[in-house]
């Protein structure tokens, strides 16, 4: 976990997504959690999660490009740093929503607010 978005995790209910084997380095992967858009990526050994919702107008997020640690939403360029949700340049200003990402056994979890 980065020191960007530290999180306790008696604060979070973790819901397994996915083995690490089935997402690839620098790949992604899209659900639903309670309702919720999300957006898994994988760099390197690291996996971090965010709202695939754009907070500018609210149109999808994680299939922009992604530089360094921050995701460019594909419709009018604001961004995201996905180790934390926080948006990063205009016309975005608001972050998206942020989940902790563990692994457990291979498994790749999600946290939830409890």
């Amino acid at each position: 976990m980065d020191d960007l978005a530290p999180y306790d995790p008696e604060q979070y209910q973790f819901v397994a997504i996915s083995s690490e084997t089935d997402l690839p380095d620098g790949e992604r992967l899209y659900f639903d959690l309670e309702g919720k858009p999300v957006v898994l990526f994988r760099l390197g050994e690291r996996y971090y999660a965010i709202g695939d919702v754009c907070t500018h107008d609210n149109g999808p997020l994680g299939d922009g490009d992604v530089e360094g640690h921050e995701v460019i939403c594909p419709r009018h360029g604001g961004r995201f740093d996905i180790r934390t949700g926080k948006a990063t340049r205009l016309p975005a200003f608001k972050p998206t929503s942020y989940f902790p990402v563990r692994v457990v056994d291979g498994q790749i979890e999600v946290g939830i607010p409890k």
